[in-house]
């Protein structure tokens, strides 16, 4: 269990602290959103929580089959709903992998993107869709 304290500093601004390790960091309402948009926001961790979580888990199934992934690059694009409740509605992501696209681990490593644990706890409905460039 890891535990995340979050601090409300007021004008729409929260810190977070992470248990384990001490490390901070803070998030902004977006604009469109009544905020300043001076940093990540909430959603947008959820977002970047994908990304990672993607690029993680990639990265542990290369480490496991001796591939070196260094330089690869998950862009993820968050959509927000135009109705209420405000939701993410998507979540597309590109990952651009620097291994050649016959490479023999090629289907491991999507397999391990797809079935990161940030992926599989996202509601069903936000379109999840992936698309994997294969650029060495």
């Amino acid at each position: 269990m890891v535990k995340i304290n979050v601090r409300y500093e007021g004008q729409l601004h929260c810190t977070a602290v992470h248990g384990p390790s001490g490390r901070k960091l803070e998030t902004d309402a977006p604009v469109d959103n009544e905020g300043k948009g001076e940093s990540f926001s909430p959603t947008d961790l959820v977002a970047t929580a994908l990304a990672a979580c993607m690029a993680t888990i990639m990265g542990i199934v290369a480490k496991r089959h001796s591939v070196n992934l260094e330089g690869m690059e998950v862009v993820t694009t968050k959509e927000m709903s135009a109705d209420t409740p405000r939701r993410i509605v998507a979540l597309k992501s590109k990952i651009t992998v620097p291994l050649p696209g016959n490479h023999p681990q090629r289907k491991l490593l999507e397999a391990g993107a797809l079935g990161c644990p940030v992926h599989h706890s996202l509601d069903p409905r936000i379109d999840k869709s992936v698309e994997f460039v294969w650029n060495g």
